[in-house]
């Protein structure tokens, strides 16, 4: 995976999830935001993670998305509504209606998240699963743990496990792939 993406980038997995990366861009207060518009499937939608780093705002265009923040009752957007995920704030969203939901918004600071849900769609393609490739998600959630959390996966397998993994990963040479990975915000 060559790294950094040439804009608009396109990615999407096989349980009907796309994103399309637009744009880099500086908002009014200096700061670089990743335009995107994303489409789901009925049905369909990351588990409950958090951005430590980033903002993501997303506005339906069409369809229904349910949402959620941990903790709170779950809530639906209809066409024109929107939701702002702050950083720090465990959500997760999905398509609550019977036709593909159709979202546009951005993130901000853009850091490296197309390059991490690029890596990740793409680990989960490989094996066919959501966990992903094992030795791919080790990676990506060891490195990328100051940046972004997956809450559906036990904090002692990421801890503890998920380490080993990694290591064990490099001396099979499972990483190579990786090589052009934008080093981790702290």
């Amino acid at each position: 995976m060559q790294y950094p993406f040439k804009l608009p980038h396109k990615i999407q997995n096989f349980s009907g999830e796309v994103i399309v990366f637009k744009e880099r861009l500086i908002d009014q207060d200096g700061i670089e935001m990743m335009l995107i518009e994303n489409e789901v499937a009925p049905g369909s939608g990351p588990p409950f993670h958090v951005h430590f780093l980033q903002d993501e705002y997303l506005k339906v265009v069409s369809g229904t998305m349910g949402y959620q923040f941990s903790g709170e009752r779950e809530k639906i957007a209809n066409p024109g509504e929107a939701a702002l995920f702050k950083r720090g704030d465990v959500h997760r969203f999905w398509n609550a209606g019977d036709t593909p939901l159709r979202c546009e918004g951005w993130v901000k600071p853009a850091n490296s998240l197309d390059f991490y849900l690029a890596a990740v769609y793409a680990s989960m393609d490989k094996v066919g699963k959501h966990s992903g490739d094992p030795f791919d998600t080790a990676y990506l959630i060891t490195r990328y743990r100051t940046e972004y959390d997956l809450m559906v996966i036990p904090a002692f397998v990421k801890r503890v496990v998920m380490p080993i993994i990694v290591s064990i990963g490099k001396i099979l040479g499972k990483y190579k792939h990786f090589a052009s990975a934008p080093a981790p915000l702290k």
